[in-house]
């Protein structure tokens, strides 16, 4: 496993890191904790050191999955999680999810979240999805990162362009900026967001790099996503393009190398990229993508390719 430093912090990350929504039980179907706790385990003996989650990833459960796996061993890992979204029922759709940035709220949250990870310190706390305009929700975070209680804070950004917003107006504050990035999802890298991040030493976190899982060539198309699964909320020509777009990127796959390395391998291509966090839930899932760490990263060719067939097609529908 290769790593990168994270920004300008003092933290060096696995290139390859842990998303863990899937393994809170509530967006990606159900899942069975003994499996997850392997997959935790997998993923230390792959040397994956960065395990992002959330205080709404199965209404807590996902943080204390981590606090479980990590027994003994906090000082192996560096753990993220956010603040500031609330949870909502996936049986419906609201057009936006509930928020709170309160200071207070983001306190409470806080406290929480360190008493379910079973530590008194988060190596990264970040505002989940917020409004641009959210000045006393960063000063809260800043009073966190000066109490001790989190060694960086960043912005989990909603959309590449809200984290292009984030990072313009607050830099040279904003540690840390997680945002979409996929061969399906290139607005990061058209936007302009890259270069000003390794200009004002801002490190990236690139969520979503499978697509949800699409990317894996796993879901065909028609797919009618069931149980607790937020997928089934988003319209029926979303999923459709995504389950039809990897096809269009598949001919530039080395022998021997899985949809879903292929596609981390695109995300780590950017140098402003410090890792990756593929959401997994299971020990076989955990070695194929942290097998990317170990691999040679994407040619230039393959990458300006990438780009160029991205620019000749539409792959986001809209929620």
């Amino acid at each position: 496993m290769r790593y990168r430093k994270l920004g300008s912090t003092d933290l060096n990350v696995s290139e390859i890191g842990f998303g863990c929504w899937p393994i809170g039980g509530d967006a990606y179907g159900r899942t069975d904790d003994a499996t997850s706790l392997a997959a935790l385990q997998a993923a230390l003996d792959c040397g994956v050191n960065f395990f992002d989650t959330a205080d709404v990833y199965g209404k807590g459960h996902s943080e204390a999955l981590l606090a479980q796996a990590f027994e003994g061993r906090r000082h192996d890992v560096i753990i993220a999680t956010k603040g500031g979204a609330l949870v909502h029922p996936f049986d419906e759709l609201p057009k936006e999810w509930a928020i709170d940035f309160s200071p207070q709220h983001l306190r409470d949250a806080l406290e929480a979240s360190l008493r379910r990870l079973k530590t008194d310190y988060v190596d990264l706390y970040q505002l989940h999805s917020p409004p641009v305009d959210m000045d006393g929700a960063w000063a809260t975070l800043i009073e966190f990162r000066a109490q001790g209680k989190a060694r960086a804070v960043g912005v989990s950004a909603k959309t590449p362009h809200d984290g292009l917003m984030w990072v313009q107006a607050w830099s040279p504050a904003v540690d840390i900026l997680m945002v979409n990035l996929s061969l399906l999802d290139q607005r990061a890298v058209r936007n302009g967001l890259f270069p000003l991040c390794r200009k004002i030493q801002t490190g990236v976190i690139a969520r979503t790099p499978l697509s949800f899982g699409f990317l894996t060539g796993e879901i065909e198309k028609g797919v009618a996503f069931t149980g607790p699964d937020h997928r089934k909320t988003w319209p029926a020509a979303q999923r459709d393009t995504w389950a039809e777009g990897w096809k269009l990127f598949d001919h530039l796959r080395e022998p021997g190398q899985t949809r879903a390395q292929f596609a981390l391998a695109y995300c780590l291509g950017h140098d402003a990229v410090s890792t990756v966090i593929p959401g997994m839930l299971t020990p076989e899932q955990v070695r194929e993508n942290a097998a990317v760490g170990d691999g040679p990263l994407l040619a230039a060719d393959v990458m300006q390719e990438i780009a160029r067939i991205y620019e000749a097609n539409e792959f986001y529908v809209g929620r």
